[in-house]
């Protein structure tokens, strides 16, 4: 390995019933060269329900609102103590793999990690 590589930023994007918004934010991560991506939600009824070995995994959290931030903090207090995790304010208003979604994960992301989307 050549002293420019470094490893792969692990994020978690988070939201209610990871049924929209934060498998977008996995689908739309998950190619690039410099992540791994997973998504979880934070109901009871979420398709797959955040869990102590996806918060334990993460380097970083992306949540799609302040509740979910909540959330996480009062289930996983300790275990979030040291890890970073970023609101990104995007209500439930969009659909899987919406434009507009897609472009926001992808703008605010990228921003929140310093890297370029299409970083090949």
């Amino acid at each position: 390995m050549n002293a420019s590589a470094s490893p792969r930023t692990k994020i978690l994007f988070v939201c209610s019933r990871n049924q929209w918004r934060s498998p977008t934010g996995e689908q739309v991560w998950r190619r690039h060269p410099r992540v791994e991506a997973r998504s979880g939600g934070t109901s009871s009824n979420a398709r797959h329900v955040v869990s102590v070995d996806d918060v334990r995994w993460a380097d970083v959290i992306f949540v799609m609102e302040e509740k979910h931030k909540s959330r996480l903090l009062a289930e996983f207090t300790r275990l979030l103590e040291n890890k970073r995790i970023v609101v990104l304010d995007i209500p439930d208003e969009y659909k899987y793999m919406d434009p507009e979604l897609v472009e926001m994960l992808e703008q605010s992301v990228a921003s929140a990690l310093g890297l370029d989307q299409q970083d090949d």
